[in-house]
């Protein structure tokens, strides 16, 4: 009889960890406030799916998650799975940026071993919680070998997300998480089933490495909105910032307006990404503006937020438009 996985539960915080005082308003209570052994205390039954260790490694909303946590993660999370007795990882995690930290997972770490990030939408004080049905599965999944090479993973709601895909689309349904090609596979009574493989690269086909990651360039997001005033792209772009990710309307449509702001910026050096707020659908290059004469870059079908951390690493390693370009439509 094969032996049971040894799945290491990380704790950093979130909804999932947090405890209010009414059972039935889910929006009223303290968050991150649980230990990860309070958390997994909740669902004995894991223990039967695999041998589970646990360590706390912050202890904050995810909305707080910096370049500092992501880093610190990602460097915990690597030192874990060189281990040979470890056979894969779960992330406890606030659902605000759970798709952005995944994501960072995905582009960096350098092995085949499932990484799963989880949440839920309900504290574990609430009617129906959703915590720990989410969790069970997260390490279920990650002590799967058909999970294996597939890159960091988001389980929610029975469902398997790729991490370059995965978003979370509402403030308080237990379906918020949400793909555009869908999910990779579900759970089904107990049992991870895939039906289609993450296509773009990540953990071992990418360029990057935690290992070599000690910080990271800043870039900023840009909002789009009817009345825009140039002078916000104007003092991001004097911030500081080596990218702009302006998350424009449609087909990343730029207001006449605003050209010479964005303009402006790529001749200070700011890279220029266009994006669109839509939340879904492909940037096409060189349609809704000249890409190619301004020395703009565009992020294919990438959600702004993941296409910011995407930028910040390429930056780190590339510096010709046309390799920043490229992995976008890489990754």
């Amino acid at each position: 009889m094969k032996d049971k996985a040894h799945i290491v539960v990380i704790g950093t915080g979130g909804t999932i960890a947090g405890r209010g005082a009414s059972s039935v308003n889910t929006s009223d209570y303290a968050c991150s406030v649980l230990s990860i052994d309070e958390v997994l205390s909740g669902i004995p039954q894991a223990h039967a799916i695999a041998r589970v260790s646990a360590e706390q490694l912050m202890q904050i909303g995810s909305e707080n998650f910096s370049t500092t946590h992501l880093l610190t993660l990602g460097k915990r999370i690597d030192t874990l799975l060189k281990q040979d007795d470890i056979d894969g990882i779960v992330v406890t995690h606030g659902t605000d940026t759970i798709d952005e930290t995944a994501y960072f997972l995905h582009l960096t770490l350098k092995s085949s071993k499932p990484v799963v990030v989880v949440g839920s939408m309900r504290p574990p004080s609430s009617l129906s919680a959703d915590g720990p049905l989410n969790l069970y599965n997260a390490i279920l999944v990650a002590g799967s070998e058909t999970s294996h090479g597939k890159g960091t993973l988001v389980v929610a709601n029975d469902e398997i997300h790729s991490a370059r895909d995965v978003v979370k689309t509402s403030t308080f349904k237990l379906e918020s998480f949400r793909s555009p090609y869908g999910p990779l596979g579900y759970v089904v009574e107990g049992s991870p089933r895939y039906y289609r493989t993450p296509a773009r690269r990540h953990t071992l086909s990418t360029q990057w490495s935690i290992d070599a990651i000690d910080e990271l360039p800043e870039v900023g997001i840009v909002y789009a909105h009817g009345g825009i005033d140039a002078a916000v792209i104007d003092a991001t772009a004097q911030s500081g910032v080596r990218g702009l990710i302006y998350a424009a309307t449609g087909n990343g449509n730029v207001a006449a307006h605003v050209v010479g702001a964005l303009q402006r910026a790529r001749r200070r050096g700011v890279q220029i990404v266009r994006a669109s707020r839509t939340g879904s659908g492909i940037v096409i290059r060189n349609a809704a503006q000249p890409d190619d004469e301004y020395d703009w870059l565009v992020v294919d079908d990438q959600v702004p937020q993941k296409a910011r951390l995407l930028l910040m690493l390429s930056l780190g390693s590339e510096q010709r438009s046309a390799d920043l370009q490229d992995a976008f439509y890489r990754y």
